[in-house]
């Protein structure tokens, strides 16, 4: 006969019950009117990140310091988003699903995050189901995608966008050299998992870690403090 639970058991039960369905009420409606004003709340503009990156590739060509250099004295030259681009070059190592590259975060925030993500060596992974739609601008080299059922490979050369929408998934790779503007925009903080899920199961990088958590911490704070959600 399996043991039965003491009242006391059954009242802390109960009690945690409760909470979680006093905050499922509480937050659920906030988080649906936040979803449906979303817009409302980026800064970035998807067709000027689009022209920017290509100015910045017609200048530079393959030099990708100065394609990326370009692009952050173009984007922080903007009144209306000086106060939110990150001037400080750090660049940290990212590891997320099997795929190693490195990253310069230029903006973060709950809504929204800028970076330039690459690497000098190539590499491939899986790109992770995220809850915000990812725009990869090609600067230097070329992406390569996979989704089930296709025979052929979806190729992003220098100047092109890879769209992954919110919810989608796919196969990715970067077969050399391949540096790109990436931009997100929806919710961010769950993408996190996704982001630090290799490193603590698998690499085990921890200064890296909190080094990426230090970096992005301070951009999201940051500027949560100056109203941008």
């Amino acid at each position: 006969m399996a043991p039965k639970s003491s009242p006391k058991q059954s009242s802390g039960m109960g009690g945690w019950l409760k909470l979680i369905a006093i905050l499922l009420g509480v937050f659920t409606p906030i988080v649906y009117l936040l979803e449906q004003n979303l817009e409302s709340f980026y800064v970035f503009d998807l067709d000027q990140l689009k022209e920017v990156s290509q100015r910045g590739i017609d200048l530079h060509g393959n030099n990708t310091r100065a394609i990326v250099k370009y692009i952050v004295d173009e984007l922080s030259g903007q009144p209306s988003l000086s106060s939110y681009v990150n001037l400080d070059e750090q660049w940290v190592f990212n590891n997320a699903g099997g795929a190693m590259g490195a990253m310069y975060i230029i903006h973060a925030s709950i809504t929204e995050y800028l970076i330039i993500f690459g690497t000098a060596v190539g590499t491939e992974g899986h790109t992770g189901r995220h809850t915000a739609d990812d725009y990869f601008h090609i600067l230097t080299g070329e992406q390569h995608a996979y989704v089930p059922g296709e025979y052929e490979p979806e190729i992003y050369p220098p100047g092109s966008v890879h769209h992954l929408r919110r919810g989608d998934v796919k196969q990715y790779r970067m077969p050399e050299s391949c540096f790109a503007l990436e931009y997100a925009r929806g919710w961010i903080p769950p993408m996190l998992f996704f982001g630090f899920a290799d490193g603590l199961t698998s690499t085990l990088d921890f200064p890296t870690l909190w080094r990426t958590t230090w970096l992005t911490g301070k951009q999201m704070l940051g500027n949560l403090a100056k109203g941008k959600l």
